[in-house]
Parts: C-alpha cells; sequence; structure tokens
C-alpha cells in the first residue's frame, strides 16, 4: 500500500516488479532525475517508525525544493533507521531510468546524488564489457554500479566532474558521503546523539525535529574576516562542511571517519617539482586541447544550454570554445550596470559579436539589485558577504528564462595567477621589506589623508589607460597593510575585511591553513603559496557557494569546465612566466582565448563583478542597513562590539570613509540572524 500511495500511478506497475526484492521496510516514492538537492539522516539511538522516518524526510526535500522543482523522490529503511532524500531538476535522462534514489541492480546499495559526471561514458563502457546491461543513460546508474564493483574511493578516482552524493550499503548498514575535488557542489553534516545528519544546504538540517542550533562564536570572528566561514566549520557548533576531495564514512554504530581521496596540496607540490619544460606553443596547444575536452564534455545536457559572458579572459575563453565545439548558435548572458565603473556590459557584447553568439544582455537597475537584497539571508542559508553574490545571483535568474545549464568561467584567476593581489603581494613586499618600519607608518598616514573618493577624483582625472576602478579604496588598504611585518602577514591581510580583534575581540577566530607554517615550507614561492591558498580557501568557501547558491535559488545548473581537476593538474605544472610575463597574468590562458578572439576586445584593466555598493548603503539602503545596526538591535547580540560598528557606519554616511565591505559583513549577518535565530 505504501508504495502504491507514494509513487506517481504512470510509473506503479515498472516499480512493482523492482520492488519485489526490497524489504517491507522499506519505502521508495517521488521520482528523480540527479540535480540538484541531497539530503539524509541515520537514526541509531532508538526505535523510530515509518511514518515518523518519512514525515521528517518530506519536510528535509521540502526545504531544498528551489534546487530542484521538478520533482522529488525519498528511500526509507525503516528497520535501519535510514531516510534519503532528493530534489530533481531534469538534466541527463529524463526517463524513468534516471530517477533518484536509486537502487543498484543487485538491490545492495543506494544513491542520492547532486552533480554531474562527464566520464560516465568511458567507465560505463567498461562495465558494459563485463556483460552488465544499464536500465537508462545517466551517469547515476553509472556511478552506482562502478561504487558496487569496486567500491566509493576506487570510483571517486574515476569521475571527472562535479558531484556531492551519499550512499547507504544495506548489507554492511553504512552511510557514504563523497564531495567533489574542488568543493564545487555543497554537503553540509551533523553528528549528534543518536543521529546522523547530511544535506545540500542547512535548511535540510534544520527540518528535522532535534535540531539543535547553536552559533560559534568562532565562526563568527572568521567571517567577520573572510566573509565566509571556512570549512570544515560552518556558524553552528556540530555541525561540518565536508571538505573538497573528501570521504565521509559512517560505519554502523561507530563514528564518522574522513579521508582524502584527492589533495590539493599534494597535487601542487607534485606539479612544482615537474613542470613541464615545452616551448610555449606546445604549451599553448596542451592547454587548448584539454580546455576543448573540459568544455566539450560540460555541453552534454538534455535541456536547453547557454554560458554567462563577462568579456573577460576566463568566460570569454569558455564561450569560444564552446563555439569551436558547437554546430548551433551558443547561448550568452550578461548583466551590466549604469554605473560605468561596474560596467562590463559593453565588453561582453563585443566577444558575443566577435564570436556569434546569440547574446542577452540586461542592464540592471538599481531596483532591481535591490530587491534581491532581503533574500539573500535565505538564499545563502549561513552568513555570506562576498557582495557579487548579488550580480551573480541576477545574472542566474535572468539566464534561467532561457536555459537550464550555464557554463561558467569560474576558476581561472586560482589556476593562472589571475588576481591583482598577486602581483601586487609581490611587489609591494620587495619594496616594503626595504623600507623601516618607522617610515612605513608615516606613509600610511600620508595615502589616508585624502578621503577614497578624493583618490577616486584624482584618477579620475588621469588619462584612462591610467584609471583604475576604486582607486581609493585600494589605496587605504594598500595603507592599511603598511605596518605588516612578513609576505604572508600582507597576503592575509590583503583577503581580509575585519580582523577579529577590532570587532569581536574577546573572541579568537578558527585559524586554518591561511596561518599554517608548513604552507611556508612546502611553498617557498610565494606566487605558489598564495596560489595555493586561494584554491583551498576562497575558491570553494566564497566563489563557489556564492554560484551555487545564487544558481540553485532559481534551479539553474552552472558548469565549471576551467576547474576540471585535470586542467588544476596540468595548470600546477605550468612554470611561472606561462601565469605572469612582462605584468600580464593569465599569460597562457590569454594565447588560447587569442587565438579565437582579438586581443584588442580582451586586453584591458580586470574589474572583477562588483556592485555600487558604497552608494547604495548611503542612499536606497540606508533605511534597510539602520534597521540592522541600530544601537539597540547590536547591543542584544554578545558578538560585535556595537560601538565599533556603529563609528564605522556613521563614517560611512559621511562619505569620510567607505567602509561598504567591512559594513556588508556586519550587515549579512544581521540579516542572517534575524531569518534563523
Amino acid at each position: 500500500m505504501l508504495l502504491e500511495y507514494w509513487c506517481p500511478a504512470r510509473y506503479r506497475t515498472s516499480l512493482k516488479s523492482a520492488a519485489q526484492s526490497w524489504s517491507s521496510s522499506t519505502v521508495f516514492h517521488g521520482w528523480q532525475v540527479k540535480m540538484c538537492g541531497i539530503a539524509g539522516f541515520v537514526v541509531t539511538s532508538s526505535r523510530t517508525s515509518l511514518d515518523q522516518l518519512r514525515s521528517v524526510a518530506d519536510a528535509m526535500h521540502i526545504s531544498l525544493q528551489h534546487r530542484g522543482p521538478d520533482d522529488h523522490g525519498v528511500w526509507i529503511d525503516g528497520e535501519a533507521g535510514v531516510a534519503l532524500v532528493h530534489r530533481r531538476l531534469s538534466i541527463v535522462d529524463l526517463s524513468i531510468a534516471g530517477h533518484q534514489p536509486m537502487l543498484s541492480a543487485n538491490g545492495r546499495y543506494v544513491i542520492v546524488y547532486n552533480g554531474e559526471v562527464y566520464s560516465h561514458a568511458e567507465i560505463r563502457a567498461e562495465i558494459e564489457a563485463t556483460g552488465h546491461r544499464f536500465r537508462g543513460h545517466s551517469d547515476t546508474e553509472v556511478i552506482l554500479e562502478s561504487i558496487d564493483r569496486v567500491g566509493v574511493r576506487a570510483t571517486a578516482d574515476r569521475l571527472i566532474g562535479m558531484f556531492a552524493l551519499a550512499v547507504w550499503d544495506r548489507k554492511t548498514q553504512t552511510l557514504t558521503l563523497l564531495r567533489d575535488r574542488l568543493g564545487i557542489k555543497p554537503i553540509y553534516w551533523a553528528k549528534f546523539t543518536g543521529l546522523f545528519m547530511f544535506g545540500s544546504e542547512l535548511k535540510a538540517l534544520r527540518s528535522h525535529p532535534a535540531w539543535t542550533p547553536k552559533i560559534r562564536p568562532n565562526a563568527v570572528a572568521s567571517f567577520m574576516r573572510h566573509n565566509y566561514i571556512p570549512a570544515p566549520h560552518t556558524i553552528y557548533e556540530n555541525v561540518y562542511k565536508l571538505e573538497p576531495g573528501m570521504i565521509l564514512t559512517l560505519p554502523f554504530g561507530g563514528e564518522p571517519r574522513l579521508e582524502k581521496f584527492w589533495d590539493a596540496r599534494q597535487v601542487a607540490l607534485s606539479g612544482i617539482r615537474d613542470p613541464l619544460r615545452e616551448d610555449d606553443r606546445t604549451l599553448t596547444d596542451r592547454l587548448e586541447s584539454l580546455l576543448m575536452d573540459a568544455v566539450g564534455r560540460r555541453m552534454i545536457a538534455d535541456v536547453p544550454l547557454g554560458a554567462f559572458l563577462s568579456g573577460g579572459v576566463d568566460s570569454s575563453t569558455v564561450v569560444a570554445l564552446m563555439k569551436a565545439a558547437s554546430a548551433v548558435q551558443v547561448k550568452t548572458f550578461s548583466i551590466g550596470f549604469e554605473q560605468a565603473s561596474f560596467n562590463e556590459a559593453p565588453h561582453a557584447a563585443a566577444v558575443a559579436r566577435h564570436l556569434g553568439t546569440d547574446h542577452t544582455e540586461l542592464v540592471v537597475t538599481p531596483r532591481q539589485a535591490l530587491d534581491v537584497v532581503p533574500n539573500l539571508a535565505e538564499m545563502f542559508d549561513e552568513p555570506f558577504a562576498d557582495s557579487s553574490q548579488i550580480p551573480t545571483y541576477l545574472v542566474s535568474a535572468m539566464t534561467r528564462k532561457h536555459v537550464t545549464v550555464a557554463l561558467s568561467g569560474d576558476g581561472g584567476d586560482e589556476l593562472f595567477a589571475g588576481y591583482n593581489r598577486y602581483e601586487l603581494t609581490k611587489r609591494f613586499w620587495s619594496a616594503l621589506s626595504l623600507v623601516p618600519r618607522p617610515m612605513r607608518l608615516a606613509l600610511a598616514s600620508g595615502l589616508t589623508s585624502l578621503s577614497p573618493g578624493r583618490w577616486d577624483g584624482l584618477f579620475n582625472m588621469l588619462p584612462s589607460k591610467f584609471a583604475r576602478p576604486q582607486a581609493g579604496d585600494k589605496i587605504h588598504k594598500i595603507a592599511s597593510v603598511l605596518q605588516l611585518s612578513y609576505a604572508d602577514e600582507l597576503y592575509r591581510r590583503l583577503i581580509s575585511h575585519w580582523t577579529p580583534e577590532q570587532i569581536t575581540p574577546s573572541v579568537s577566530e578558527d585559524r586554518g591553513v591561511l596561518w599554517d607554517e608548513t604552507a611556508r615550507k612546502d611553498f617557498p614561492n610565494l606566487l605558489d603559496r598564495m596560489q595555493f591558498l586561494d584554491l583551498v580557501t576562497y575558491l570553494p568557501d566564497d566563489i563557489l557557494t556564492k554560484v551555487d547558491r545564487a544558481s540553485m535559488a532559481i534551479a539553474l545548473e552552472a558548469r565549471v569546465p576551467l576547474l576540471d581537476h585535470r586542467v588544476v593538474e596540468l595548470a600546477w605544472r605550468l612554470p611561472h612566466s606561462a601565469k605572469i610575463r612582462g605584468g600580464e597574468t593569465k599569460w597562457l590562458l590569454r594565447q588560447v582565448l587569442y587565438r579565437h578572439v582579438p586581443k584588442e576586445l580582451i586586453d584591458r584593466p580586470k574589474m572583477g563583478f562588483g556592485v555600487p555598493l558604497g552608494e547604495w548603503l548611503r542612499g536606497p539602503l540606508r533605511d534597510w542597513a539602520e534597521s540592522l545596526l541600530s544601537e539597540n538591535r547590536l547591543k542584544e547580540t554578545e558578538f560585535l562590539d556595537s560601538g565599533v560598528v556603529r563609528r564605522y557606519w556613521s563614517e560611512h554616511l559621511s562619505g569620510r570613509r567607505n567602509w561598504q565591505y567591512l559594513l556588508w559583513n556586519v550587515l549579512m549577518f544581521e540579516a542572517w540572524r534575524e531569518r534563523w535565530t
């Protein structure tokens, strides 16, 4: 009865035969392809009724509805106290054979899976050579049957793509979680007394009646520095992010065990020890060939597909290679702003015209952007304050009206040394270390004697080739680091917002790899060290988190071909001269792009993906911000120094200083606290 009640009528006949081998305590209801939200739990402390398990599982899948609006699926084993949940966004194999949760052919394993694996055809062929016949053509089924044959670890080594999955072994009653190498797809987990939970977002865990949230003050301090909470920590005690490249195994009645199947540090060190010693043309050929394969694999979909296009190096390279790989016109999407210093839309349009794409552009009004702000706390689930979350959501929302999958250029800066701060840190420290510290302090005082706005005005008077967006903010940031003692401290300061001592004086932050002394020993070259640290911190915890939440909030799947792990491994084998040459960043990646797009369309100062946040906080966002930064409200919390916050807010409103990013951290924390506590 339960099976027939919970399954759509059109599937019941085909399911009844498959269900004959299932235990009577197992329920399978709903239907699913593999995108885009997963959750589940294991109850070990007490016997829980089937109805109770189902009620909790239903609450979990409802909480993730935005990640997969097409359908849902739930698998329950009442005797084991296990429930697995999946939300569906149909991408590949839209038939019944692709639905999740999915059982292996022999009925031993059950999987819920979020992501895309682009090597499934090769793995499938090997399995078929043994005589196995697949029911459909989804990569989910291939992953499942590979696990049945060689196990999770050996299967993980074969997967190319983005994935977060959970597998329940019905024979050993073991749960296994797996996250992709770079952290493209998220997975959270929590262990309480007698209960283990996991989910794509914290919303799913909050849906469990045993959820007992307690904010970690250390996490608040870390958030104020980074604008995100570094993995493996979350904002809550006893709740964690599964780190990239990790496998978590929960044996029956035991404690979670963690192991790496892909180690970014070892990949980087291996590449540095075995550099490519080829001429420029050969290196360019090698990179272009690999990128063509990475892009081509990510263009496979049974739904409309397009790409984000900013007109910068990374997105333009992805779109150019999409055009080279496609027999049909590529769809591209970009947004622009009315303020010229934040508007990359004309550059994107020029690249689109050259490549002949079907280009859609949205010039965002302040009202459209500001309408996103009240929804950010809901969207990002835990405090997150990268303000480019706003344009990322807007371009995703616009793109979703036309396609279901979009390729993105994320990852190019980390792999090919594209961030301005890399060269800034190297050059600045080389000069800084030659100047006695008292003289540096005096210089800092001089640089801050002019407000950021005054500096911007001076730069605007210069010829266009000397123009620098947000020059004033950058100059003040430089001034703030003149007092530092060594290069790593300088780098850490450049990527920080608040220092926790400023705003959370009684709380110690979590100190992870950014303070790891072994990183300086392993990576004696400063550029290598900065790239490695960004690869394992900023990339997964900020950039990829932003893209996942903003795109999945409106059920758009974003694919990131530059973060194919084979591209990452190749990038670490490149000599420094292939990354930065003659002051030009991402040199080798540019050589690939220039084979498809004229240099003059690309060669310009890096802008980033920002919004005029400082102006908005003094204008249309002022009332909203004031309500969150009121003295009475700030005094209610035990986490922040209300006097410091109010002083920074007053200075920002006066125009004397531009504290937009520091204040945005506080605002996003307070907005999150208002929504979730």
